[in-house]
């Protein structure tokens, strides 16, 4: 039951940062390319690398603690599913270029965000 409402907790937590986050970014940012998903995809990925690669290296993290943090907060925080349903629209628009890049930098600026993630705490503890 603790594990339930570790991940519900994270997970509410999550989704009303996406929330918050996004809206920020769409008014700062404007354009084709749905700029709030691929902001929160990429802070998502730069902390499930930090939190994990912490996990791995330290036992600060308890099992319960990475439910809340991983599946529950970067659960809620990120979304694969809103890119996808953007990515149909721009596509549906007729927005072929900028579906393309939304494609490649959610995708791609994740996954640096993983990597950037894991490196802070490589070299913050070797």
């Amino acid at each position: 039951m603790v594990e339930i409402l570790s991940v519900g907790l994270g997970g509410f937590l999550g989704a009303i940062s996406r929330y918050i986050i996004s809206m920020q970014a769409s008014r700062l940012f404007t354009g084709r390319i749905p700029i709030g998903t691929l902001c929160v995809n990429i802070l998502g990925g730069l902390l499930i690398g930090l939190i994990l690669e912490l996990n791995s290296r330290t036992n600060v993290v308890s099992p319960q603690m990475k439910l809340f943090l991983t599946t529950g907060l970067m659960g809620g925080l990120t979304t694969f599913s809103t890119f996808s349903y953007e990515t149909v629209g721009l596509f549906s628009d007729g927005s072929y270029t900028s579906a393309m890049i939304n494609i490649i930098l959610n995708v791609v600026l994740s996954l640096v965000g993983v990597i950037i993630g894991k490196n802070i705490l490589v070299n913050l503890i070797g």
